[in-house]
């Protein structure tokens, strides 16, 4: 499995955090076991975020289409745009970092419905997050899915923070995800 493709190394300060971030764009992800923030912007895309609260293990990853169904990713160029194949390269990653499936937690961001008039692309994608995470008998610790909004997702691996700007017309609003 070719993750090199898919991992971002995108970095930049952070001035709100006073820490150093990875940026990630739709179909990419980053995993770490470093004190580095990661970034993105969601519309209707999900993040998933993961950590291993033992070992300071975490990561995250952007998909655009839930790609539920192996045959909607072809064989010879899987694509992290998919919900399927970024779930696989976020875990993989995780576990070659020493993080352990039994010590893992995930937060579920996004899957905002920002296009009136559209398909709500985003619940499917959040419906696919969350069943897949069920699936492989990890956690779901909190969420923010739907809404109208876009947001923006800083993640916290060592912590498993998560703060999420969701960007209004008139407000901005900075908050921590809280435990469900």
């Amino acid at each position: 499995m070719e993750s090199g493709l898919h991992f971002s190394k995108r970095t930049y300060f952070d001035r709100t955090f006073n820490a150093m971030a990875v940026k990630i764009l739709p179909g990419e992800y980053h995993v770490t076991d470093s004190e580095i923030l990661i970034s993105t912007v969601l519309g209707s895309c999900v993040s998933v975020c993961v950590y291993d609260r033992v070992n300071g293990v975490g990561g995250m990853n952007h998909f655009m289409l839930p790609g539920n169904k192996r045959e909607q990713v072809p064989m010879m160029d899987p694509s992290a745009r998919y919900g399927t194949h970024a779930m696989e390269l976020l875990l993989t990653h995780y576990i070659q970092l020493g993080g352990k499936r039994s010590d893992l937690e995930a937060k579920v961001v996004g899957a905002g419905r920002v296009m009136d008039g559209m398909s709500d692309i985003g619940k499917q994608n959040a419906d696919f997050a969350l069943g897949y995470l069920k699936s492989m008998g990890i956690q779901v610790v909190a969420s923010d899915i739907g809404d109208v909004c876009p947001r923006k997702v800083i993640f916290s691996p060592r912590t498993g923070q998560v703060f999420v700007k969701k960007i209004r017309s008139q407000a901005l609003s900075l908050e921590l995800l809280q435990e469900v």
